[in-house]
């Protein structure tokens, strides 16, 4: 048996949203254009009515679409908004707010963070790794989650060392202002570099609540490292957003 003839067991309707949900991220169904009809749809995947609406609610609870029984469904103005993670890097300057709330704004919408928890904790071993800590080692860990027009769009969990964190506002449950690269640039841990591992997981049960998904979709986790001066890690930062609704630009000059 070769690859192409490995057969795909997910459910018809799971496979016809896929790949309608393909060609809505990738544009060919633009936002606002209608989705073909239940007749055409029919036809093309030689499936059943029921089916297809199976399929056309799974993008309806995605919130990729919209449309009523009986009436043409569309995609919706806003499929998917791109992020550009280097946008909101730098610290803010004095009195603006945080980068991320500036840069989510671009995309029409009243942008928010709510702070979740801080506490001291065992981080994961991917973090206790980029933070260089003992074995069985803590950090400090912010929880917040970010949100555009009261939808969650990102779930991030920032981690600090504790000999840099105690003693500051990032120990107190409360907003730090400009964010936390505006404070440690205060504290004379300016960020001279940040290294990205971006992958494609199946969201966790904390995940799938505090993003309020639909269904099972990947999310896209993001580790993101922070150094400082003599490349020492002073922050990593775990943010995972739906992988249906959001896409991240990085941007490159060839040396």
């Amino acid at each position: 048996m070769t690859e192409s003839d490995i057969p795909d067991r997910r459910c018809l309707h799971e496979r016809i949203a896929a790949d309608l949900r393909d060609e809505i991220m990738s544009g060919d169904l633009a936002p606002g254009a209608n989705l073909p009809s239940t007749v055409q749809l029919k036809a093309r995947f030689d499936a059943s009515s029921a089916t297809v609406q199976k399929a056309l609610q799974l993008l309806k609870d995605e919130r990729l679409v919209i449309g009523r029984a009986g009436a043409a469904v569309t995609v919706r103005e806003r499929r998917q908004r791109t992020m550009r993670p280097a946008a909101y890097m730098a610290p803010s300057a004095a009195g603006e707010p945080y980068r991320w709330l500036t840069e989510a704004a671009r995309h029409g919408g009243q942008a928010r963070s709510r702070l979740l928890g801080v506490s001291e904790t065992t981080p994961p071993a991917d973090v206790s790794a980029a933070l260089r800590l003992p074995e069985a080692g803590t950090a400090l860990v912010r929880s917040q989650v970010l949100l555009i027009d009261d939808e969650p769009v990102e779930l991030v969990k920032c981690y600090y060392p504790l000999d840099i964190a105690r003693g500051t506002p990032m120990t107190e449950r409360r907003k730090i202002k400009g964010g936390t690269p505006t404070l440690l640039a205060d504290l004379g841990f300016p960020l001279r570099l940040s290294v990205d591992r971006v992958s494609a997981r199946v969201p966790t049960q904390e995940q799938y609540s505090a993003l309020r998904l639909p269904t099972s979709l990947p999310v896209l986790r993001t580790l993101r490292v922070a150094y400082s001066a003599d490349d020492r890690p002073v922050e990593a930062t775990v943010m995972v957003k739906a992988g249906h609704l959001y896409e991240l630009q990085y941007e490159f000059t060839p040396e």
